[in-house]
């Protein structure tokens, strides 16, 4: 794994730097730069969901084939879902909604629809909390599992599939979701919705480079997400997308 010869390497680098230092052939600062290099490489592996490298994430389905997949992160929430459902009911369309575990608790009946409508559901983390990705290993399990019990006990289902929280992975995290044997899930198209809040700039933002097997992450608690897309799905639709639920575009279970 890329992430383990980097340390070891780094590791190698640093003790033949300690070993020269202690000849005194070599300033001591010199010594602190394999270090510098190798966090810094970690912090970009951490940030950069597509990397795999604290864990293996699914960022893009088979370029062969002229699909993609929406995705909906955040929710569920009681003025913006809804009308997302709506959408997507009256286009036949099934998306993929990764539910924060407490709004999943206060708003089962939606989460009941989401499912019941033909949606897949997925564990964004029970908190979400602002320093989830700080938390020890045995609280994000706490967390974790809290989420996939409020899932299990109103659609019956216990989800495979999860997505970090903020996409930010860590070597906590990836002991955690391997307790869960989760198959963690990304995207190749980051909407920005959170921030985005112009209609057209978020449009042309998500439709600048639509390539087959395409991802694209969304949060169902954002109005202009909701603006956008009828005419996102028109517009794929138009140009010969397939729009498949994301684990038939992955080919992966949805359910454990």
């Amino acid at each position: 794994m890329l992430r383990d010869w980097i340390t070891y390497l780094t590791l190698l680098v640093f003790f033949m730097l300690l070993y020269q230092y202690r000849m005194d052939y070599i300033p001591f600062w010199v010594i602190l730069i394999p270090l510098a290099v190798a966090t810094g490489i970690s912090a970009w592996g951490a940030s950069r969901v597509d990397s795999n490298y604290f864990i293996k994430t699914l960022c893009k389905g088979d370029s062969k084939e002229k699909a993609v997949a929406l995705s909906f992160d955040d929710g569920p929430v009681e003025n913006y879902t809804p009308q997302i459902l709506d959408i997507l009911r009256k286009h036949e369309i099934s998306a993929a909604f990764f539910c924060i575990g407490h709004r999943a608790a206060a708003a089962p009946e939606l989460l009941r629809r989401i499912h019941s409508e033909g949606h897949l559901i997925g564990n964004h983390s029970y908190s979400h909390h602002a320093l989830f990705d700080l938390y020890p290993t045995f609280k994000m399990k706490a967390d974790l599992q809290k989420a996939n019990d409020v899932i299990e006990q109103v659609i019956g289902e216990t989800p495979k599939l999860f997505r970090p929280p903020y996409g930010v992975t860590n070597p906590m995290l990836a002991r955690a979701v391997k307790k869960f044997d989760f198959i963690s899930v990304g995207w190749s198209i980051r909407s920005l919705d959170t921030m985005i809040k112009d209609e057209d700039e978020l449009f042309e933002r998500v439709t600048k480079k639509i390539k087959a097997g395409d991802i694209f992450l969304f949060h169902d608690t954002c109005a202009a997400t909701v603006k956008i897309l009828p005419a996102l799905i028109k517009k794929l639709q138009r140009e010969g997308f397939a729009i498949k639920r994301i684990d038939e575009l992955l080919k992966i279970p949805a359910y454990a």
